[in-house]
């Protein structure tokens, strides 16, 4: 059960940094503490800041790829049941199975299930619609999404202490930290 599921107490604390490099040292530093409930946010996607808080590699290519497999298979199999089994046509005495005459609407299929499956899988594996969390009350993150950069260390995190936290983001030298409430 995460934090903002519970209706009392905080959600966490949250340092403000006001540029990338600083966000990404304070992550480091933040898994090399060893806290492992950290979320970082910033208004574009910041290098490297994935491999400081050593998160999982995405499965959206994974995805795509099984979704392209699938649509071009697919598209390929549609052709010929519809052309060798169920509607054989001769036409100028070629076979059933033209397979050259297949190409292109094979690709397009792989095309649309690769492009489907990877907004599908984005939306999924991202957790999205996500109408709640507790960052949406605090006022200061409507800046996330224009010239600041927040790490976030949530209460559920087992090394959280409201005290031993907070000094520890103050080591980081943000510009503020701030205690959200869920």
């Amino acid at each position: 059960m995460s934090a903002y599921e519970h209706p009392d107490g905080p959600f966490g604390l949250v340092a403000e940094f006001t540029n990338d490099g600083d966000l990404t040292r304070a992550a480091r530093r933040t898994r090399e503490a060893g806290y492992t409930r950290v979320e970082a946010y910033s208004p574009f996607p910041v290098n490297g800041l994935d491999e400081a808080l050593d998160l999982p590699r995405s499965r959206v290519p994974l995805v795509v790829l099984l979704g392209g497999i699938f649509g071009g298979l697919g598209g390929f199999f549609l052709q010929y049941w519809s052309q060798v089994i169920r509607y054989p046509m001769n036409i100028a005495g070629r076979p059933f199975n033209s397979w050259p005459a297949f190409i292109v609407p094979t690709f397009e299929c792989t095309i649309l299930g690769a492009a489907i499956c990877g907004v599908v899988g984005m939306i999924l594996l991202n957790g999205l619609p996500q109408p709640y969390h507790p960052m949406f009350n605090w006022d200061r993150f409507l800046r996330a999404s224009r010239d600041r950069f927040f790490l976030a260390i949530e209460a559920e995190d087992p090394k959280y202490d409201r005290q031993g936290t907070e000094a520890f983001l103050r080591s980081l030298e943000p510009s503020e930290v701030t205690e959200v409430e869920s």
